[in-house]
């Protein structure tokens, strides 16, 4: 895809007055970094990150039926999600294979909100289009951007626009006058900090962006940094580490099947799935620390320590906070326990790695203290 055909968001123009490096992604001109990676990544560590994801895919599902026809296809429950919350989940096709990881809530009382992931928006909408039935009807939000704000100061940076955000916990979402526009506001994020995402009219996005980035504590934050972050995180990034052949069992995404669903078995390729929580997988995500050598990027074999290759790396890259290359990828089972040595061949040379365990840097969702 050249320059000429990528899509633009509406904070195009404020991602080029800020000096951004701009790149291609998901078919958007997007900024992938400000004044590098690294110091990006090391301020939404320590302050807030202010990030541009309007290239991601908004919708609503609307209708008495919505909720039911929406369930056919993911695994999570949402009959008994109340307003004011949203869950993780995934859109499955027939044989139980990841579509898409999406956000889905009930910011109001109108049906479910739903955000999808930039690269496969078009084909989501398409495929919910030609198979919700019923009172179900499908809205795409094409005329609403959405920002991000995370790390541990992006609470105190909000609570100053909005008092009512400070009784938000982690995945609470709602439907309010912010910043004088109507917007769709969570409290979660992919960075695995604590923050908001906030859903704007295309027409008051720099708006919002300039005045958030008022506050010193924030600074404008690439994808470059994004990813590393939630690298960090242990969070998968769809069309590398999950796809439409991994089911959520092989994914290590187990929390996002409910167990009323399984015990329902009523949607997309739950015999798959089901079959799988019971005898296993035939492979499994796992997390890598690289002990030696260049980081193992997307692609890099893993092997035994006999050098027979058991898997591919699917995620990798230096980790800022930890000091360390760190890595995703896929393996049998038989290699998946924590603490299992293996290598990974980067430029032709076999590395030591070892099974760790995921997050590789403790997540930092806000949760409301239990009453």
């Amino acid at each position: 895809m050249t320059d000429a055909t990528l899509k633009t968001t509406a904070l195009n123009a404020a991602h080029r007055a800020l000096g951004a490096r701009m790149v291609g992604f998901g078919g958007y001109d997007m900024p992938v970094q400000y004044e590098g990676v690294l110091a990006e990544h090391r301020w939404t560590r320590e302050h807030a990150g202010l990030f541009d994801v309007s290239h991601m895919g908004q919708c609503k599902i609307t209708g008495a039926d919505a909720v039911a026809q929406f369930e056919r296809f993911v695994p999570g429950d949402y009959a008994i999600l109340k307003a004011g919350r949203q869950k993780y989940s995934l859109l499955l096709n027939a044989e139980g294979g990841i579509m898409d990881d999406l956000m889905a809530g009930r910011p109001d009382h109108d049906g479910l909100y739903v955000v999808v992931n930039a690269g496969n928006k078009d084909a989501d909408f398409a495929f919910l289009k030609a198979n919700l039935s019923g009172d179900a009807t499908l809205t795409v939000l094409e005329d609403r951007s959405l920002i991000a704000i995370q790390g541990p100061e992006a609470a105190e940076v909000m609570l100053a626009h909005e008092p009512v955000l400070a009784e938000f916990g982690f995945m609470d979402c709602a439907r309010l006058m912010l910043f004088g526009v109507d917007c769709f506001i969570s409290r979660s994020g992919y960075t695995g900090e604590d923050g908001y995402e906030i859903s704007v009219p295309n027409a008051d996005a720099e708006r919002v962006w300039t005045e958030i980035l008022k506050d010193a504590r924030v600074k404008p934050i690439g994808l470059g940094a994004r990813d590393s972050l939630r690298l960090e995180a242990g969070l998968p990034l769809h069309g590398h580490d999950i796809d439409a052949s991994t089911s959520p069992v092989e994914g290590a995404l187990t929390f996002a099947l409910s167990k009323s669903r399984m015990e329902r078995a009523d949607f997309n390729g739950a015999d798959r799935i089901l079959k799988e929580l019971a005898d296993g997988p035939a492979r499994v995500r796992v997390g890598l620390s690289v002990k030696e050598g260049a980081p193992a990027r997307e692609g890099a074999e893993i092997a035994d320590l006999e050098g027979h290759v058991i898997g591919t790396v699917t995620s990798g890259g230096p980790s800022p906070t930890l000091g360390r290359n760190i890595a995703m990828g896929y393996v049998a089972p038989a290699f998946a326990a924590l603490g299992t040595d293996l290598k990974v061949i980067v430029r032709g040379k076999p590395a030591a790695a070892e099974v760790v365990a995921m997050p590789f840097v403790a997540q930092r969702y806000y949760r409301k203290p239990k009453v």
